[in-house]
């Protein structure tokens, strides 16, 4: 599938950049290489090795044995935020703009600090206005953070969070 998709961008960059062939191919090459080495260096760990290390930081696990692969699958407890409308919507529109521009970079912090693995609106205009995954030990943990959000403080948003398991190492498709 990696083989597939390395191949595909390749074939894109030529296609689009045929002056700078060489050199987006190069960076490309470049960019996968380090890619690759990273994720070497992340499955010489052991699954034994794995698991110490996050029940060592207090994180919540099970484990598993794919039946199709044979592969150990470890589950990780996170904390999914849920972030709703709250009570306080009267900021005029300076207020507004400034309390988004703080949230962003609330979560962009949070984001940088391994605290938070990803978040993101919604793209309704519901009472949940978006999600962040906390990857923290604990809820208590996990609420303070969400909590720090200056949306939050303001009453622009408030917060529900729920503990969720999701396989460890796995990425969104």
């Amino acid at each position: 599938m990696n083989k597939i998709l390395v191949t595909l961008c390749l074939v894109l960059v030529c296609s689009a950049c045929k002056e700078n062939t060489i050199s987006s191919v190069e960076l490309i090459n470049n960019d996968i290489k380090e890619v690759v080495e990273t994720k070497d260096v992340e499955d010489k760990k052991s699954v034994r090795e794995l698991k110490k290390e996050l029940t060592s930081k207090g994180f919540q696990i099970f484990d598993y044995v794919d039946e199709k692969t044979q592969d150990t699958i470890i589950m990780q407890q996170y904390f999914i935020a849920f972030l709703k409308r709250g009570s306080v919507r009267n900021q005029n529109e300076e207020e507004a703009t400034q309390l988004q521009t703080a949230h962003l970079a609330h979560l962009g912090k949070m984001y940088e600090l391994g605290y938070a693995d990803i978040s993101g609106p919604f793209g309704d205009d519901g009472d949940i206005r978006g999600i962040t995954i906390y990857n923290v030990p604990n809820q208590k943990m996990a609420d303070s953070l969400a909590n720090s959000d200056p949306m939050v403080k303001a009453g622009r948003l408030q917060i529900e969070i729920h503990p969720w398991w999701a396989a460890k190492g796995f990425s969104l498709r």
